[in-house]
């Protein structure tokens, strides 16, 4: 199955000021998101000025266990006619191939975890290794 362009993924890179880093990720943590995904839904929800789609006439709908899940559902969705039951697959699991990107990244970053060529994975950084 070819790429669909309207669904493929792409990195976006900015710098902030340390403070206001540190103040996405308490607002990320407190939502049960990653960073990646808090300023992913604040740009959108900045985009639309908060407002509801009046076709939509309803408001966004929210996983309760703090995943956002029907409310990305629900925007993949809103730009296509029809997706498969792959095409969805894809377009949700690229943002959690993102999430585990920017963790191993962040906790590599503050030394948590290390990459082993050698052992060919990653493991927790102990007082032993």
């Amino acid at each position: 199955m070819g790429e669909d362009p309207d669904t493929s993924r792409s990195a976006v890179r900015t710098y902030v000021p340390a403070y206001q880093k540190d103040a996405w990720q308490a607002h990320a943590d407190e939502m049960g998101m990653s960073q990646s995904e808090f300023v992913r839904t604040m740009v959108q929800a900045g985009r639309k000025g908060f407002d509801l789609d009046p076709e939509e006439g309803a408001p966004p709908t929210t996983d309760p266990r703090g995943g956002g899940l029907e409310t990305r559902l629900l925007s993949v969705l809103k730009d296509h006619d029809y997706m498969s039951w792959d095409q969805l697959v894809s377009a949700l699991t690229d943002d959690m191939e993102d999430r585990l990107d920017d963790a191993l990244g962040e906790l590599q970053g503050s030394n948590r975890i290390r990459y082993s060529g050698r052992h060919g994975g990653y493991t927790l950084v102990t007082d032993g290794n």
